[in-house]
């Protein structure tokens, strides 16, 4: 499966018409020059989907049918659901498919897995946090029991590697190759940074901070940092940027940055640092492992798929755009024709909340709008729901998208391309077969 999934892949990153034709026979209609499936082409594609397609004349050339685009088959990860996919060993990461995302707050087991080094070994009893820099009037170091002494605050937070869809942009990026599965929304606890940050008194020049962990870097020197990364002084002031030791009523483990994390909802994975031993309030941007480059940086204009972009014409990646995902049914589900279907999903967007999220069943021609919730809090992702009816049998895509409070959709296929590949916030879509 694993194969075939990475050979369609790479034949319709090669060339997407070809493709088309070569397996479907699409064909290009000179009266209208757009592809059309010829009746061999549709046969074929229903013998290999094992349905007819429903809405064949809509779906958008170049568009490999979900259900031929599945994830390999998972390797099991010690401590996690068998769900889960690791994609690299070392460092770690894994993801998690999107049916595994149905709960509103998500289990530690069904956590996306993203680290940048080796895991360390630390003593939660000798552990201490200093916070200094150039625009601290008075450094501190704080053991976890001091730590705990600052109001508490628990929060339901949205986080999303910065990545997360790089699988689908074409042409290939280097990284990570996270489908949909590198975000999550469990709950919380610890004190807010901004609390302890005044401990040490924030001086009128803060403009960043920058956090240092004690992972080192897979293969490198004992002293090596991994990632060094940080957020401007007015994200880390905010109400939900917090400095947390629990997740979802249990001890950070260690995998996910015990005994003490920073949680940045809303803005790349990367900010919020794990296994914290330092944090600066600087006077300038962050300059740390990771933060310079191409790193977790996007063109400050957009360029061609492909292009070769300059370290001085790419801008820091800050909050993360307006997205969504289907988590129930699992795609590939069965269904019976004219009986109602109940799909659901979440939906986010990096500083702000969403307005809506649409769902159409034909390729995008029309949509229906879901029932949205509100967050439990600000930061949180937002449950949605709505009721979908088949009335032929045959293979039916269902697609999501979210819209903001400021007008942001997401786009129904991958965005403009860039050099790392973050940021794809395309529709999630999945399979149904109606019978």
């Amino acid at each position: 499966m694993g194969d075939r999934v990475r050979g369609l892949r790479e034949l319709y990153r090669a060339d997407r018409e070809r493709a088309d034709a070569v397996l479907w026979g699409r064909r290009a209609d000179p009266r209208t020059r757009r592809g059309f499936l010829r009746d061999s082409g549709l046969a074929a594609m229903a013998a290999a989907l094992g349905a007819e397609v429903v809405f064949a004349p809509a779906m958008p050339e170049g568009l490999i049918p979900i259900a031929l685009a599945q994830a390999p088959a998972p390797r099991l990860l010690t401590g996690k659901d068998p769900g889960l996919v690791v994609l690299s060993e070392e460092p770690l990461t894994a993801e998690t498919p999107a049916h595994l995302l149905d709960d509103d707050t998500t289990p530690l087991s069904r956590l996306f897995v993203r680290n940048n080094g080796d895991v360390p070994s630390i003593d939660a009893a000798s552990w201490t946090l200093r916070i200094d820099g150039e625009a601290v009037e008075r450094p501190v170091e704080l053991s976890l029991a001091e730590l705990r002494r600052f109001e508490h605050r628990s929060l339901v937070l949205q986080m999303e590697c910065a990545g997360n869809g790089r699988a689908f942009y074409t042409p290939k990026v280097s990284g990570s190759q996270w489908t949909t599965g590198a975000v999550a929304c469990p709950r919380f606890d610890g004190v807010r940074l901004r609390d302890v940050l005044a401990r040490a008194g924030v001086a009128p020049g803060a403009v960043y901070i920058g956090y240092w962990g004690a992972d080192r870097k897979t293969g490198g020197a004992a002293d090596e940092v991994p990632i060094s990364r940080g957020v401007p002084i007015a994200k880390a002031m905010e109400d939900e940027t917090l400095l947390a030791w629990s997740i979802n009523g249990e001890p950070l483990p260690l995998l996910h940055g015990a005994p003490v994390r920073l949680v940045c909802p809303g803005w790349p994975g990367s900010t919020s640092g794990k296994w914290l031993r330092r944090i600066a309030v600087r006077d300038r941007v962050h300059d740390g492992a990771k933060m310079t480059g191409h790193s977790y940086r996007m063109p400050c204009s957009p360029v061609a798929a492909g292009a070769e972009v300059a370290a001085k014409d790419m801008c820091i990646l800050e909050a993360m755009p307006v997205k969504s995902l289907i988590t129930r049914p699992a795609t590939g589900a069965t269904h019976a024709v004219g009986q109602p279907l109940q799909v659901s999903g979440h939906a986010w967007v990096g500083d702000g909340a969403v307005a809506a999220v649409d769902v159409s069943i034909d390729f995008g021609q029309t949509w229906r709008q879901a029932t949205l919730e509100a967050p439990p809090n600000r930061l949180a992702w937002q449950r949605w729901r709505v009721d979908l009816a088949f009335r032929r049998a045959g293979y039916y895509e269902v697609w999501a998208q979210a819209t903001d409070t400021n007008g942001r959709a997401q786009p129904m296929v991958t965005p403009g391309w860039n050099p790392e590949g973050y940021a794809n916030n395309m529709c999630h879509r999945i399979a149904v077969t109606v019978a």
